[in-house]
């Protein structure tokens, strides 16, 4: 598929933080037309609103009814919710809630009936957003549900210095070692590998995988989760050909920047590989789900209720996961490309000395 056909659907979040804010700011560049064709699921009212407020020049939105409507040199955006909402800046509101899954609802849809080629998601509320018809703790979880492959989703975060996975996502603390097993941390290890491979064309990747507890566990002297639990998973994961190293104890291998030797990091909860991947890359990291059928991406930041509307936050992040976005999917029609038939591919290569 030509590149320039690509369509990048973008759902608009939580219209009273910064969603609508860096959404616009990376639109109002007119060079985001020549790689994709961006498509925004949400209200051209309150896209409306925010732009005057924000005093955003020189974008024009194309308005449409559905995917069917839009307009390949255009910003087009496809009206989901009421017209008569309200936005009110900075403030959790269960209208703005379901203004949120109207919008995910509908691009989620022509995600799936292949409309568009990847999805971008705007920060939510995962709390204003439940419903009967969302209760998860988030987007993972939900795409999940609608995308998954028969193994867990992975929550990958990525900027240009690390690659960051978690083997266990929006769960409470309390429940984290719980939650740990055998299986699941060889699950994520293949759901890792995979996409290293797939999605970021790396040949042979390199993983590294923390341990739970502090020094690691200290050989079973502060906790015994690395020798039963971790180390076990790591071996039946070497078996499978997968390279995975460690554990190691995670303050000293952010603190050392052992990362950098390494293609990407399993932690085993949230925070664990959060807090170090956004010290680092807070304003141009990007979160993917790996180990679906489609291709999410979204900004590592979320609706940042306290900058909205006041013109300073940044679209780093937002423009990157555009850009991951549609790299992801060149490199799995690649990927596609190699792997029916490896040896056509090779002798072109070589020939031309890309492939064509």
């Amino acid at each position: 598929m030509e590149a320039e056909k690509i369509i990048i659907g973008i759902s608009h979040g939580d219209i009273n933080g910064i969603g609508y804010e860096v959404i616009l700011k990376t639109m109002s560049d007119s060079r985001m037309l020549e790689t994709f064709i961006p498509v925004i699921y949400g209200s051209p009212k309150v896209a409306s609103y925010h732009r005057k407020n924000l005093d955003i020049q020189g974008l024009n939105l194309n308005i449409v009814n559905s995917i069917n409507e839009i307009n390949h040199k255009r910003v087009n955006i496809i009206n989901c919710v009421d017209d008569e909402i309200k936005v009110e800046l900075g403030t959790s509101t269960q209208e703005a809630g379901k203004a949120s899954f109207a919008a995910l609802e509908r691009a989620v849809a022509d995600l799936k009936n292949g409309s568009i080629h990847a999805l971008v998601t705007a920060p939510i509320n995962k709390k204003n957003i439940q419903s009967s018809d969302f209760h998860f703790p988030g987007h993972t979880e939900y795409l999940e549900e609608k995308f998954g492959t028969g193994t867990p989703a992975l929550m990958l975060l990525v900027n240009d210095v690390m690659r960051v996975a978690v083997v266990t996502g929006h769960v409470p603390v309390k429940i984290v070692a719980d939650e740990l097993t055998e299986k699941l941390i060889l699950e994520k290890l293949i759901v890792l590998n995979e996409s290293l491979k797939k999605d970021f064309c790396i040949g042979r990747p390199r993983i590294a995988v923390l341990g739970l507890n502090p020094h690691a566990g200290d050989e079973g002297v502060i906790g015994e989760e690395e020798i039963n639990v971790i180390i076990p998973a790591m071996r039946q994961a070497e078996k499978q050909g997968i390279i995975c190293v460690g554990p190691y104890p995670a303050d000293g291998f952010f603190g050392s920047g052992n990362f950098n030797k390494f293609d990407a990091v399993l932690a085993m909860y949230h925070d664990q590989g959060l807090i170090p991947f956004k010290t680092i890359s807070m304003e141009s990291g990007v979160n993917f789900t790996a180990g679906l059928s489609v291709i999410r991406t979204s900004p590592a930041h979320g609706t940042a209720y306290d900058l909205a509307g006041q013109n300073i936050a940044s679209e780093d992040s937002f423009r990157q996961a555009l850009y991951m976005a549609y790299d992801i999917y060149q490199n799995r029609m690649l990927n596609d490309e190699i792997t029916k038939n490896p040896l056509k591919t090779e002798l072109r290569t070589e020939r031309g000395g890309r492939v064509e």
